[in-house]
């Protein structure tokens, strides 16, 4: 039985399928947005997580499954160990790090902390490349994303739609 890989060899790995597998799943209007390998044994299990505008759909990740697994079985980034491949769009509770996660997410209440230790919560209503506006309680008011240190979307069982 071979040893475990290590922490930075596994993320040394997990950097390299990211970088490898952008560009084909970006062909098919797919944006990486997280890879996760672990070792299992004597097997490895890779997660991938993508999205796109509008969401993503059950053939959208048939067809990322299908691309991610022919980038990694024509490289040897995985080398000879044995893993499972599991493509899926990422959970309500990713983190919003970056714009294009702002944009998709717009109309949603989010929890916002800035780099003082505030916390608010709102509505995103509109969003660009370098901040957020948010809607809090009737109030706007617009972040840079350079001062908030974390943002997660809130889940909303009860929500009533406009209009309705």
């Amino acid at each position: 039985m071979s040893p475990s890989p290590s922490r930075a060899t596994l993320e040394a790995t997990r950097a390299r399928i990211m970088e490898e597998l952008a560009g084909p799943l970006a062909d098919l209007g797919l944006d990486v947005e997280a890879v996760e390998l672990s070792a299992a044994g004597n097997r490895r299990m890779l997660r991938v997580a993508v999205d796109q505008d509008g969401g993503v759909r059950d053939q959208d990740l048939v067809e990322a499954s299908r691309a991610a697994s022919e980038v990694l079985d024509a490289s040897d980034v995985m080398g000879e160990h044995a893993y499972t491949l599991e493509v899926t769009s990422p959970g309500v509770d990713r983190p919003l790090t970056l714009p294009r996660h702002w944009r998709r997410n717009a109309g949603r209440l989010v929890r916002v902390t800035l780099d003082g230790g505030e916390t608010v919560t709102g509505r995103i209503t509109t969003s660009n490349d370098g901040e957020v506006t948010l809607d809090l309680a009737g109030d706007e008011r617009t972040l840079g994303y350079a001062d908030i240190t974390k943002a997660v979307v809130q889940i909303e069982f009860n929500r009533r739609e406009e209009g309705a």
